[in-house]
């Protein structure tokens, strides 16, 4: 007595209709071969996830508690419920083979499903492990597991469309071939960042933490997640800016990796003096700045190689524009390039420059160049701040003014 037809020879015997009786059997069946899947899945993902968490405890290495942090053990537990399942199919519908064939494919299909969440969690728990390990934790590793995942996912579709359509799966890629123009334009972003994901990662050109500026975007933070398509920037704001992937190949932004991996963060900024309150500086002035302690050997030695000179060449000092001489603006400059030089704030390892640009309808910039030996952003602000305090402080010494556009209050009588 076969054992598919166990319950329906017993309904004919007890006199019901031959339909009614495989109806009866196949439901019986069914039910029974549900019940022992379901039972055989709690049983085995009870087994596996209870051995890989203890195994997990155990284990010095993180990656078995990412897999089971990812459900890897839960997902592999599904596969033999399935295999059971597929095995009794034509036991439950042998008297149905239409609907055998239907149940059978939609099996099938659910085995790729299956087969995918399970590539899913294993390529998840890859991600999630490498980001542990310090050479790879600024690497864009979701640009790389997105694309394995893509992959999976379009060979699953495939599978279950060549499944379903009953064609094999070689002529049905072939099939496919023919549209791969359209696929290519629906995948264009995907493809594109797929490329500029590899040549941001072969050149090193973004890394994760960096601190990069995209005006483009808006961007101005750090790099928080490197994807398939998009680059996440936290913004000092602690604002999210979304940038595409390509964009950092087509389109020209600042990485600041190479300021915060040096020595010191730049110092650039200007001043800008009065042209009207530039002048020589006679004998007198100058020995009153001789009380500046940071300048006074500086002036010294220029007044004895200025008066020797003058002396040997025979100039008329009546007129100081005569021969050689000393201006408040250039020992203003000296004073700020030694002032920054003897800063406790500054590297002095690093370009330390005071340097005259072009005078323009706003004065004569004097830009301070130097580096900070602190970058961090508040104490880089609180350095640039206290210097540029006491030079802004000292314009007056030297007879000079700092350069402002006139407000409401300076055409006030003061009188």
């Amino acid at each position: 007595m076969n054992i598919e037809h166990l319950l329906y020879d017993y309904l004919l015997t007890a006199g019901l209709s031959e339909p009614y009786a495989k109806y009866l059997n196949m439901v019986a069946l069914l039910l029974a071969v549900l019940i022992i899947a379901l039972l055989v899945d709690f049983i085995i993902r009870k087994v596996l996830v209870t051995f890989f968490t203890k195994f997990a405890t155990k284990s010095k290495t993180k990656f078995d508690n990412i897999l089971v942090k990812n459900k890897v053990p839960r997902n592999i537990a599904h596969i033999i419920p399935l295999i059971v399942a597929l095995e009794f199919t034509p036991t439950v519908f042998v008297d149905f083979p239409y609907v055998e064939n239907i149940v059978e494919k939609g099996l099938q299909v659910f085995a790729i499903v299956l087969t995918l969440w399970i590539v899913r969690s294993l390529l998840n728990t890859l991600k999630d492990y490498f980001k542990t390990l310090p050479r790879l934790k600024d690497k864009p590793i979701d640009s790389y597991i997105q694309v394995f995942m893509i992959f999976a996912w379009v060979i699953g579709i495939l599978s279950a469309f060549a499944i379903l359509t009953g064609i094999e799966f070689i002529k049905f890629i072939t099939t496919i071939g023919a549209a791969s123009a359209i696929i290519i334009l629906v995948f264009k972003d995907t493809i594109m960042g797929f490329v500029a994901s590899i040549q941001v990662s072969i050149n090193d050109m973004v890394r994760i933490g960096d601190w990069i500026t995209f005006e483009k975007y808006g961007a101005d933070g750090d790099v928080i997640e490197i994807n398939l398509s998009t680059v996440k920037v936290q913004n000092f704001d602690k604002t999210i800016t979304t940038i595409p992937t390509y964009a950092l190949i087509s389109d020209s932004f600042k990485n600041w990796r190479g300021m915060e991996s040096s020595d010191g963060r730049r110092i650039k900024r200007a001043l800008n003096i009065k042209l009207d309150s530039v002048s020589f500086l006679s004998k007198e002035n100058g020995d009153k700045l001789k009380d500046i302690g940071l300048i006074t050997s500086y002036i010294e030695t220029r007044q004895t190689d200025i008066h020797d000179y003058n002396t040997e060449h025979n100039i008329d000092k009546e007129l100081l524009i005569n021969g050689r001489n000393l201006t408040n603006i250039g020992v203003f400059r000296k004073y700020i390039e030694t002032y920054i030089e003897n800063h406790s704030a500054t590297n002095k390892d690093m370009t330390i420059m005071v340097r005259q640009l072009a005078p323009t309808t706003q004065g004569i910039p004097i830009e301070i160049y130097a580096f900070s030996s602190d970058k961090r952003w508040k104490n880089y602000e609180y350095i640039m701040a206290d210097i540029f305090d006491h030079i802004i402080a000292a314009v007056p010494y030297f007879n000079l003014e700092i350069f402002e556009l006139p407000s409401n209050s300076s055409f006030l009588d003061k009188a």
